[in-house]
């Protein structure tokens, strides 16, 4: 079945200028079209747009979602169950942040305030400044480096504590499957290794 550009927009939610613009920038555009010229998107478009909007509600960069969906080795099934763990560790981040912000506004309607702990706890621990300047001695005049930097700059401590809890998801899923005798070749180990290039690769 075929839609229009206006009957996707409607569906998805987003704006007719939206779905021109992903065409015009070479991310998703219709696949196909009618016998009177007009372009049609098809049901696989659908769920590269699905996609798309994953990635954006996720902080990706469009920029970055097209490079990551045009890769040869790109894998829809496999970048689903990433997108999959990714929002889960958004939602658990959002819970604790709603817990805090219920608890610290009990506290000021009852005058009894949060204890410090609490209320930044939150936020994580991960202070990215800790290596920085080892990375710079090392690689402070490459192209990544430079790429790196200005992306991070502009990180907020929310930021640093969601790339905390994802490395953190990884890294214990990781030491599971190791602790587990599974070999480096098993699919469960090359997805883990694929999310982690993944969140290097959007953060980074």
């Amino acid at each position: 079945m075929g839609y229009t550009v206006g009957e996707v927009a409607k569906l998805a939610g987003v704006s007719v200028r939206t779905l021109h613009h992903y065409d015009e920038i070479g991310l998703l555009g219709p696949s196909e079209r009618s016998g009177a010229g007009y372009r049609i998107y098809t049901d696989d478009d659908f769920l590269t747009l699905q996609q798309v909007l994953f990635f954006r509600e996720l902080g990706f960069a469009l920029e970055d979602i097209r490079r990551l969906m045009h890769d040869p080795g790109f894998d829809r099934a496999e970048a689903l169950r990433l997108q999959h763990r990714m929002l889960a560790d958004k939602a658990t981040q959002l819970m604790k942040m709603m817990d805090a912000v219920e608890r610290t506004l009990d506290g000021i309607e009852k005058g009894t305030p949060m204890a410090k702990d609490d209320m930044f706890g939150v936020f994580g621990e991960f202070d990215p400044k800790e290596y920085e300047a080892e990375a710079r001695e090392r690689w402070g005049e490459t192209d990544a480096y430079k790429e790196s930097a200005r992306r991070t700059r502009g990180y907020s401590k929310d930021d640093w504590a969601r790339f905390k809890a994802e490395s953190e998801k990884i890294n214990a899923g990781t030491a599971a499957l190791m602790d587990s005798g599974v070999p480096a070749v098993d699919p469960r180990a090359m997805d883990l290794a694929e999310a982690a290039r993944l969140q290097i690769d959007h953060w980074f």
